[in-house]
């Protein structure tokens, strides 16, 4: 995949306009053990109460969180979902814009969740198809207004009215030359004739197509579909089995999925149709853009509800040639990475050292290491330290070289150097859930012992096995 000269992305500053159908998504986290004396149902006591912006909001947090500059227009009530709302998105870098329904509420969604289970959802909705539930003239004033500005219109149609007329806004875009992606609902798909893509899944396209019993069913009912509503082009994502790109006078392009774990598979299609969008606004061609979004769908089902991606999180994926191994991480990336591990209910494991000369002590130590918890986390002395620490004539190998080494072990997830003699500041960044040190230490003499343990983590010393050491290596090398 291009990715023009290997200088990033080059996602920052695109301009997306986003409308469609406002949701607030409501988790509710809690520890369950009981059932009910009342009914035969778990009791969860509540402890955590996390909001998130749903529906097309998520796609704008999308686009903001790749760079982008967004405009977020939608519906929302005069209600305190709604302030929570435009606090979030706000505090997300979204431009909003919203137009105030006096009858209807701000639809929201609210889950409970206990032990990384969604064990029941209860949505606060009633449809803004109904006659003045908003003034769509109002409406349609400011989406003609905002378009000037953007260079991609994504329009996220969820069914609950606020696109209900989509097709003057796909034509006003289009008279304007802009690229107009539509994320599409329901069985009547005219409404969206003339868009430059729609994004429909499989469910979603055979529902208006018909069922498909292989890849060359589905090409030939797909380019039926885009020559009758004169698309631009028709991207069908399908899950497991990645998606399709239909476009005129090319090749059917099946792009495979990116998927590494499936942890939630909500919000996937709202991180698809925002990747696509901003790479379109930054001057990306739509194979370049579908693959990123393919790209981002494999990193999203990996966390935990309604979230997000960003540009260096695909930069990661992208493996291009002469790329470090993607275990070998900047600190910055190893937090994001750390963050969202902990939001997923990982338990990260933090351990390091020189590691000059890897020897079998080293594998088996980091192997029980890894035992410990889910992720595992390997500092390493960069050069400069490990000759403070050993002398003028280490290290034998350069910190790149050992990083390298380390990143190939089975038990090692994530390598990251640092400079100074002890990982006690990366150790307070990081604070991970289970700091992990080899040699008769004494747990609370080890380097981060506090931060641990005031975090409610655990501080382990594992013994080293006797007989390996990068010194006796050495010596036994000098006397031969």
């Amino acid at each position: 995949m291009s990715n023009d000269g290997n200088v990033g992305l080059q996602l920052n500053g695109a301009r997306v306009l986003v409308m469609g159908d406002l949701m607030l998504d409501r988790y509710w986290f809690g520890s369950t053990g009981r059932i009910s004396p009342e009914a035969p149902v778990p009791v969860v006591n509540i402890a955590k109460d996390d909001l998130r912006p749903g529906g097309a909001a998520n796609v704008a947090v999308n686009v903001a969180s790749l760079g982008g500059q967004v405009t977020l227009l939608g519906v929302v009530g005069n209600d305190e979902p709604a302030e929570l709302l435009s606090k979030l998105l706000i505090g997300h870098g979204v431009n909003i814009d919203f137009v105030r329904s006096d009858s209807n509420p701000t639809i929201t969604k609210l889950r409970v969740v206990s032990r990384n289970q969604q064990l029941i959802r209860l949505d606060f909705e009633s449809s803004f198809y109904a006659a003045q539930a908003f003034d769509e003239s109002e409406i349609f004033r400011r989406y003609c207004a905002a378009l000037p500005d953007v260079e991609t219109v994504i329009l996220s149609d969820y069914g609950k009215g606020t696109l209900s007329n989509i097709e003057p806004l796909i034509k006003a875009a289009i008279a304007q030359g802009k690229h107009v992606i539509v994320d599409p609902k329901g069985s009547d798909y005219q409404k969206y004739a003339g868009a430059s893509l729609i994004t429909p899944n499989m469910s979603e396209f055979e529902l208006v197509a018909g069922h498909c019993t292989d890849e060359a069913e589905i090409v030939s009912k797909g380019t039926a579909l885009r020559n009758e509503l004169a698309l631009g082009a028709l991207l069908i994502t399908r899950s497991e089995h990645g998606m399709t790109l239909l476009q005129p006078g090319a090749t059917p392009l099946h792009v495979p999925t990116e998927a590494r774990e499936v942890f939630d598979v909500t919000g996937a299609g709202d991180t698809v149709i925002a990747t696509i969008g901003v790479a379109l606004a930054a001057g990306k061609d739509l194979v370049t853009a579908c693959r990123l979004g393919n790209l981002a769908a494999g990193i999203v089902v990996g966390k935990f509800g309604t979230a997000t991606v960003t540009s260096l999180e695909l930069e990661r994926v992208m493996h291009l040639p002469g790329d470090e191994p993607s275990s070998v991480l900047r600190e910055e990336d190893l937090l994001q990475r750390v963050l969202e591990a902990k939001a997923a209910g990982k338990r990260i494991v933090f351990t390091n050292g020189c590691f000059d000369i890897l020897h079998v002590g080293h594998v088996r130590y980091l192997a029980a290491a890894k035992l410990l918890g889910d992720l595992l986390v390997v500092a390493v002395n960069d050069d400069a330290s490990v000759k403070r620490l050993k002398g003028d004539a280490r290290p034998v190998n350069h910190c790149s070289d050992r990083m390298q080494v380390l990143a190939g072990l089975k038990s090692v997830d994530w390598v990251v150097q640092f400079s100074e003699s002890t990982p006690e500041r990366l150790i307070n960044l990081l604070v991970p859930d289970i700091l992990v040190k080899g040699g008769d230490y004494v747990p609370e003499k080890i380097v981060g012992y506090d931060t641990v343990k005031n975090a409610g983590g655990k501080v382990i010393a594992l013994e080293f096995h006797n007989g390996y050491s990068t010194t006796k290596i050495l010596e036994r090398s000098q006397l031969k």
